[in-house]
């Protein structure tokens, strides 16, 4: 089957992702597929390599763990694959709760995810993964625009909503709760650029 073999008016689910074998890469959001940049830019893999690199040596001998793309995600509560109907793979995530973890990637909301933009980046698709992490009760959202030099941030309040942080810039340092100890300087995260 090829990618061009798709009914994208379809709702599909974890089960028929899991049988595709074409070369593009897709994430399913609500069952609705959506297909992936095949080759991010310059700019997105230097600021995912900088905070990859922060997140890996903090965590270092701590419990919680960073994976990053390709990793898939598999957003629900039922755990029958039938019925999973998203499974994104975010540029970078935090999961500090280790049964979320299997050899499929995570099973459940990470604690954080991490999303970095690239011009071809699809609003619909940004908008949709919104929706879910603020469903799945992804504790913090974070979005960084390489070409703008610029982060944001949303948090899960107590009413599992979505609070968005101020937008943060170069000058600006990023802490969160999720991480106590952690301190992410933005100068350098957009350093090289």
């Amino acid at each position: 089957m090829q990618f061009s073999d798709l009914d994208l008016d379809k709702t599909y689910s974890y089960a028929d992702y899991l049988k595709w074998e074409f070369e593009e890469r897709v994430e399913l959001i609500k069952g609705k597929i959506f297909k992936m940049l095949s080759f991010p830019g310059t700019a997105h893999q230097i600021v995912l390599g900088n905070i990859l690199g922060y997140l890996w040596n903090y965590l270092k001998g701590k419990p919680c763990q960073v994976f990053a793309a390709p990793f898939d995600v598999r957003l629900t509560r039922i755990k029958n694959e039938q019925e999973i109907l998203t499974v994104v793979q975010p540029d970078i995530c935090v999961i500090c709760d280790p049964s979320k973890i299997d050899t499929k990637g995570c099973l459940g909301a990470p604690d954080i995810v991490i999303e970095i933009l690239s011009p071809g980046n699809n609003k619909k698709e940004l908008s949709n993964k919104y929706e879910v992490y603020e469903e799945a009760e992804v504790k913090e959202y974070w979005i960084l625009h390489p070409n703008e030099m610029t982060f944001t941030r949303y948090i899960l309040d107590d009413n599992k909503k979505f609070q968005p942080t101020k937008l943060l810039g170069c000058d600006d340092e990023v802490a969160t709760d999720v991480l106590p100890g952690f301190v992410l300087k933005l100068n350098e995260v957009f350093e090289s650029l």
